[in-house]
């Protein structure tokens, strides 16, 4: 092997520039204007001498440039490196609950976005899941989209009533979908087939639903499968980050253009 073989630097370097905290934050500020030295050391609350290290660092890194007048400034390189940022943090904030849960049937394209849900907080208990459920019917001013792959009884009768007030609702449900007894009952009793009718009530189906999306012009939430594929309701990531509600809503429309015909005899009443 050349030696300049040997000399050029691993991809993987990036790791251990990106491992120091004090280097994060001047990638970040760096990402919001350029700045002078002095500048960015008052900005962190560091020393001059902190500041002057670490930004040599990441100039050596290819990360963060300086030009004549001292100003500096992150690289084209330095730019796209921050924004996978996000994807590690909530990764590993998040590490002991994957341990337990899968991206079920998440495809790629949405797993290399998981970056988005980095702001969103993870709500424990099936009472806490469900009340943090409703509020985001309540606060609902616009629309509410649900990918679902179980249907909470409790929460059939608050989401009719938010339909009863002008709410659009479009829902997706698979053939593994899982629906409480009594909810047929529940639904004609409230004239859910009206709000079909008139198109305030949109539904599809697709052959299986996994990971579970609830979305609204406010809010939304995310549940993940555990390790057997099974729903989960105990725990919810939920939050109002506009690119987390973003990647919901994308999900749900990439789910939504790919489903057909709501078929309600292939549903599965528990």
């Amino acid at each position: 092997m050349s030696k300049s073989m040997m000399d050029e630097a691993s991809p993987y370097d990036i790791f251990w520039e990106l491992a120091g905290e004090l280097r994060r934050s001047i990638l970040f500020k760096l990402s919001e204007k350029s700045m002078k030295l002095s500048t960015l050391a008052k900005e962190l609350d560091a020393t001059v001498q902190e500041v002057h290290r670490n930004t040599n660092r990441l100039i050596d890194a290819g990360l963060v440039k300086k030009d004549a007048d001292g100003m500096l400034s992150l690289t084209t390189y330095g730019r796209s490196v921050i924004t996978q940022i996000p994807s590690f943090e909530f990764l590993a904030k998040n590490k002991h609950y994957f341990e337990e849960h899968t991206f079920g049937d998440l495809p790629m394209k949405f797993i290399q976005r998981i970056g988005a849900l980095n702001n969103t907080e993870l709500v424990n208990g099936v009472v806490a899941v469900l009340e943090r459920w409703k509020m985001m019917y309540a606060n609902a001013q616009e629309y509410i989209m649900e990918l679902m792959a179980q249907v909470p009884l409790d929460l059939i009768e608050p989401l009719v009533e938010r339909v009863r007030q002008g709410i659009r609702f479009s829902y997706i449900f698979g053939y593994n979908t899982i629906v409480p007894k009594g909810r047929k009952e529940i639904l004609n009793r409230l004239g859910w087939q009206e709000y079909i009718r008139k198109g305030i009530v949109e539904r599809r189906m697709c052959e299986r639903v996994e990971v579970m999306v609830i979305a609204t012009d406010k809010h939304a939430a995310v549940l993940f499968p555990d390790q057997h594929g099974n729903t989960d309701l105990n725990h919810m990531l939920f939050g109002s980050d506009p690119l987390f509600r973003e990647w919901c809503i994308d999900f749900f429309r990439y789910k939504w253009y790919a489903s057909g015909s709501f078929d309600e005899s292939k549903l599965k009443e528990v």
